[in-house]
């Protein structure tokens, strides 16, 4: 693609650069306008002598085709592309879920000259109808070989991003502990977590309190389970401190594998992430019990769209995994005096 000033007697048929406005201040003509021969009588009548323009030349892909085509390239589940307009392509949730992307391969995407894709940040959140990610390709035009690499590069290894919708998971929650607790513990957690359960699309099924002890957790977890339970959250007057502590062993008591025990997230890294079979279990630390943000914010969306959160995963919620402090925390996080 040539660009650059050109006499205005020469500018039909390319397209122009910039905004341009008459003798009195109006618009006149928006950049990205292809300019036709009326066009250029009509800046020579204005006084124009010179105007800044683009010229595509053979194996140019305009900026409007070029993002159709990488925005194909891009589509994953739950998304919906918006028609191209001025070289930019919008993405769109199809229904309410998690948004996930593969910020690797996202950023091998905006090294290449021309291309630019924003998301949101991986494990978002979103909203039926809400926009997810924009693709904006920045010259007016892109060499087919650059616009054949981001196809080659998107089209391998699965779709770059996806929305997964939220699923009517059953949801059960079984809090253990002391029984002269139990009616506090029951105030303490049920709210807050039933909350975000409803909020992410689930179905509460009830709320069981027990001893803390590894037979009674694992004949509560068996109970909740005959009752149609999907995903199982433990919780109680302790926090989990260790995999061979005793909810870990009362899940591997009923078949349940540990996934993942810890998490680099502040408030909540004593968490706990279990399967029985594809039937999560959610092992909750104490931080569950607020309502300010906190580490169950982050994984229970994804376990009520039917991600299944691997140790990998849970890792790499530690580029951003610094929250804010909340009051209901027992300890706060400065030992000491901060500097």
């Amino acid at each position: 693609m040539k660009f650059g000033p050109v006499p205005v007697e020469a500018a039909a048929g390319k397209v122009l650069a910039h905004n341009l406005a008459d003798q009195h201040g109006n618009r006149l003509f928006r950049k990205g306008r292809r300019l036709s021969d009326q066009d250029v009588a009509r800046l020579k009548a204005e006084g124009y002598r010179e105007v800044v323009v683009a010229e595509l030349e053979p194996g140019d892909v305009g900026e409007d085709e070029a993002a159709r085509r990488i925005a194909r390239a891009c589509e994953g589940p739950g998304l919906r592309p918006v028609p191209a307009a001025g070289g930019r392509v919008n993405f769109i949730a199809d229904a309410a879920g998690v948004f996930l992307v593969e910020v690797d391969r996202l950023a091998q995407l905006n090294r290449l000259p021309g291309v630019t894709l924003a998301t949101l940040t991986r494990g978002s959140v979103v909203r039926a109808r809400q926009m997810v990610a924009s693709l904006k390709v920045i010259p007016f035009a892109l060499p087919e070989a650059v616009v054949a690499q981001a196809e080659a590069l998107l089209q391998g290894n699965g779709p770059l991003m996806g929305v997964f919708p939220f699923q009517p998971r059953r949801v059960a929650l079984i809090l253990s502990g002391h029984p002269a607790l139990w009616p506090r513990l029951a105030a303490d957690f049920e709210g807050p977590l039933q909350e975000r359960v409803l909020r992410w699309g689930g179905i509460w099924i009830g709320t069981e309190t027990v001893r803390h002890e590894e037979g009674e957790l694992a004949q509560a977890m068996e109970a909740a389970l005959e009752r149609g339970a999907d995903f199982l959250i433990l919780a109680g007057e302790t926090a989990i401190m260790d995999e061979e502590d005793i909810a870990p062993r009362a899940i591997r008591r009923i078949g349940g594998t540990i996934e993942a025990f810890g998490a680099p997230v502040d408030p909540g890294n004593l968490l706990l992430i279990a399967y029985r079979g594809e039937i999560p279990i959610l092992g909750a630390p104490g931080c569950a019990r607020s309502r300010h943000r906190n580490v169950v914010d982050w994984v229970i969306p994804r376990l009520m769209a039917g991600l299944r959160l691997t140790r990998e995963e849970i890792a790499s919620m530690g580029h951003g995994g610094l929250l804010e402090d909340v009051e209901e925390r027992p300890a706060p996080r400065w030992v000491g005096t901060p500097a």
